[in-house]
């Protein structure tokens, strides 16, 4: 088979950079979903070094940790430590998940809170197992954290989490999704994500559900939050980008899931797996990709754990530069 040169024709069905985002902002998780799903507990000390390692290689979003019962997570039970612990770090908005009102308040009275993040399944049956909530009373829970944050001055985010399935009800109506989307415009969100929560998602329902979401979301951004748990969250992540979407969660050695649901949906994308890709497409993303890669190796010595990550191990296909 003939060697393609740079001029022969694209055997793609697209012109991939005129196609793709030109930028991309990545929010990183790990900090928060991936701890949550580690059968072992770092301290407030070993937390806070690898949120300042993952800053250090110029991410400037982090989800720190969630405010939800420590009975239920004891991984998060120092929440209040950990985001007050990284409150200085220049120009890093600390990002908290919330699921209820209670959470809520107690993330804005540390002071140190720059976001909050509510979430919400589309599942009904996963939002009870989840938050011991159905997916209405957490529509109504979210206009009293809307509520809180307004007061506070605090933007708000809303996650649609099971937005591409359900381990328990199967696939769930798009129609759920976009009600969820449009109620977060309403109660004043300021983006919205939606969660393949428990790895379920596929190329060809990104495809279907990332446009119409991003219609419901009248202007405002619609990110992505992927998991690797069947081994297609880069394929689902390609195929948002060629959407043209530019704002994506990842988790830094690919740590991550959802502990109230089989199999776990262990495996966020990995933050610099993620990085990797899109750099080699020619999509910046402003971040240091060997600054990531050592954060993702400090993940791994600091929770004992081989971490799923694959660029940490290989290294990039050629050196690179930052994005």
């Amino acid at each position: 088979m003939p060697v393609q040169s740079a001029d022969s024709p694209s055997p793609l069905p697209w012109n991939w950079p005129e196609r793709l985002p030109a930028a991309i902002e990545v929010r990183e998780v790990g900090p928060r979903d991936g701890l949550q799903n580690i059968d072992v507990t770092l301290t407030v000390e070993d937390k806070v070094r690898l949120i300042r390692a993952i800053a250090a290689a110029g991410v400037r979003r982090i989800e720190a940790a969630s405010f939800v019962s420590p009975r239920a997570v004891p991984q998060m039970a120092d929440a209040e430590e950990v985001v007050r612990a990284v409150r200085d770090l220049p120009g890093v908005s600390v990002e908290a998940l919330v699921p209820n009102g209670r959470g809520a308040e107690r993330a804005i009275g540390t002071g140190a809170v720059d976001r909050l993040v509510f979430v919400v399944a589309a599942s009904s049956t996963f939002n009870e197992r989840n938050v011991r909530m159905t997916t209405e009373e957490s529509a109504r829970e979210l206009h009293r954290v809307a509520g809180l944050a307004g007061e506070a001055g605090t933007p708000l985010s809303v996650v649609v989490a099971t937005a591409f399935g359900c381990p328990y009800a199967g696939d769930v109506p798009a129609e759920t999704v976009l009600s969820l989307v449009s109620l977060a415009v309403r109660e004043g969100a300021g983006e919205v994500f939606l969660a393949d929560t428990t790895g379920m998602a596929t190329p060809a329902s990104i495809a279907s559900l990332a446009p119409v979401a991003r219609s419901a979301a009248d202007g405002r951004p619609v990110g992505l939050h992927l998991h690797d748990t069947r081994a297609l969250g880069m394929a689902n992540a390609l195929t948002a980008l060629t959407l043209g979407v530019t704002l994506f969660d990842a988790s830094v050695a690919g740590m991550g899931g959802c502990p109230f649901a089989p199999p776990s949906a262990r495996g966020n994308i990995s933050t610099e797996d993620f990085v990797h890709l899109a750099h080699e497409l020619g999509s910046a993303t402003g971040l240091d990709l060997s600054g990531l890669v050592g954060a993702a190796r400090l993940a791994e010595e600091l929770t004992g754990r081989e971490l799923p990550g694959q660029i940490m191990r290989a290294g990039p296909r050629l050196p690179v530069a930052a994005g």
